[in-house]
């Protein structure tokens, strides 16, 4: 079974038993519970793969690390804790790992529980494991969900799920637990969101359109922001990114911010089951409202906020510092307040991506046109994709992909990349891009770049000058710039083309003639007639 095959298999396999839950919760609390589970079940797995290393090293008579074939020193040496932080590993007290809670899960009210403590239901157990796992680290504080015995949810289906999330496998085929529960923690993610619907998008954007920022920014080293994070897709496919083309994790520094307290802690457990370190700024908070990295300047900025947010800011943010540059965004859209907060948040060599709404690009509404203009005569903007429609679980709103740079490798220029037309519909309601539109995208913005194996493509893509641009007062929506795409050559001659329809169409009119004359007979055949 090839890998691909064997996630699929394990993702039907568990969301498919995991939603005997979903009648008695909805989908925006169920996720928390599902998640928290895949989460202990992570940090313990790992916690025992690194005992079980521990065990070999001491146990075996030729090694350094010897201890003397004593069972008991053995054990007492499996329970330091600073032999698993030296390996980044989270030392999982006893009354948090996973093999205990299973067993425990199947006690009486009132029994013993093997670490000593009054067995209180399935609930108050799993409540007490997270208590304990953030006591023991400190940076996990705040982040767990701990709401297990108040959802009420009966014992005998916490229990299913529990042996349920057992079965997620260790390894398979060089993959290793990281790997697969991480991509289990992303697929149940999407999955919720697509449950929740328009709040589900809150959290979560498309795996699809997060590859595509994240191929064309191509973060390998540096500080790399997200000040409307969610559940932290970008950084994940960040990491993805980097891994794939042979980088190391260890060469970037992710911050994020997020205001819903909820999403703030997927995020960071999110980041957590990947080993990526994260700051986070220590807390929930508004971005506009309460910047909680004022002085960070990084190197790659990716987002998607909310579109067309309204009620965004307030008399407190006029002539803010980072609205300097470009202006005062207007009061009732925060479209053109989160451009310039994660410009304002650039280093000097830094490139940025937003998802906005396709308003964004020619509204001229209060001060957007005047800041739009500032940002092109600049020479700020270096790209501009228009995306097709029904690519977001939560909004009908087109939206279109900004790329700025206060680098830019092509003075003067703006790429305007019109994909409208890219992308498959995976079911009735959601459109989703194919690898290869991702790669035809990412290529022709390299190779624009680059200056290498770039031509305009009319109907697709476009490279204009600011003067071209200015013509169009300013207005930034590729479909002005790149034209219609060719048609084909029709060489067949009119006479000919005609004469060979009208034929077709004599047949298809016989064809119908014959067809009308069989229902009718057989009609009569019933004793009606027409």
């Amino acid at each position: 079974m090839t890998e691909n095959e064997f996630l699929k298999e394990l993702e039907k396999k568990l969301w498919t038993s995991a939603n005997k839950l979903l009648p008695a919760l909805d989908a925006a609390v169920y996720k928390h519970v599902m998640l928290g589970l895949v989460f202990i079940k992570y940090v313990s797995d790992s916690f025992e793969l690194r005992r079980e290393e521990l065990e070999t090293k001491f146990s075996d008579p030729n090694g350094e690390d010897y201890l003397g074939g004593d069972p008991e020193i053995v054990a007492e040496e499996l329970e330091i804790r600073d032999n698993y932080l030296e390996k980044n590993v989270f030392w999982v007290p006893v009354e948090a790992r996973w093999g205990n809670l299973r067993q425990s899960a199947k006690l009486s009210m009132g029994a013993k529980l093997s670490w000593g403590a009054e067995f209180k239901g399935v609930g108050r157990m799993l409540d007490d494991a997270m208590t304990a796992i953030e006591r023991e680290n400190p940076k996990l504080k705040g982040i767990l969900n701990k709401d297990y015995a108040r959802l009420q949810v009966d014992d005998s289906r916490l229990g299913d799920l529990i042996n349920l999330v057992s079965e997620i496998p260790f390894t398979h085929q060089g993959m290793n637990s990281k790997d697969i529960l991480g991509h289990i923690y992303e697929y149940f993610l999407g999955q919720f969101a697509l449950a929740e619907g328009r709040k589900g998008g809150q959290f979560y954007t498309p795996k699809s359109i997060v590859s595509l920022m994240v191929e064309m920014l191509q973060p390998f080293k540096g500080r790399v922001y997200d000040p409307a994070m969610g559940s932290g897709g970008f950084f994940v496919s960040s990491e993805r990114f980097i891994e794939e083309h042979q980088g190391t994790l260890g060469n970037i520094s992710v911050y994020g911010q997020e205001s819903n307290p909820t999403t703030w802690r997927l995020a960071a457990m999110n980041m957590v089951i990947r080993g990526i370190d994260f700051n986070f700024g220590g807390e929930p908070a508004d971005t506009m409202r309460r910047d909680l990295h004022p002085d960070l300047r990084a190197d790659y900025v990716m987002a998607n906020p909310p579109f067309n947010m309204k009620e965004w800011g307030g008399p407190e943010l006029e002539g803010d510092k980072r609205w300097k540059e470009f202006g005062q965004p207007p009061a009732n859209n925060a479209n053109f307040a989160w451009l310039m907060h994660m410009y304002f948040h650039l280093a000097p060599r830094g490139s940025m991506g937003i998802l906005l709404a396709n308003g964004s690009m020619s509204s001229t509404t209060g001060t957007e046109g005047d800041i739009r203009q500032k940002l092109i005569e600049s020479d700020a903007v270096e790209c501009m994709v228009a995306l097709p429609g029904q690519l977001f679980t939560n909004t009908q709103i087109p939206a279109c992909m900004w790329f700025l740079s206060k680098d830019k490798k092509r003075k003067g220029e703006v790429l305007f990349i019109d994909a409208r037309e890219r992308g498959y519909m995976k079911d009735r309601v959601l459109r989703d891009f194919k690898p290869t539109d991702i790669q035809d995208i990412t290529d022709t913005f390299h190779n624009w770049r680059k200056g290498e194996a770039y031509d305009d493509i009319p109907g697709f893509c476009k490279s204009a000058d600011l003067a071209m641009i200015q013509k169009h007062d300013f207005v930034l929506t590729p479909g002005r710039y790149v034209g219609a795409e060719d048609a084909e050559e029709d060489s067949e001659p009119f006479e000919e083309k005609m004469a060979r329809l009208t034929g077709e169409l004599k047949a298809q009119f016989e064809k119908s003639a014959k067809l009308e004359a069989q229902i009718k007979k057989n009609l009569g055949g019933l004793g009606y007639e027409l």
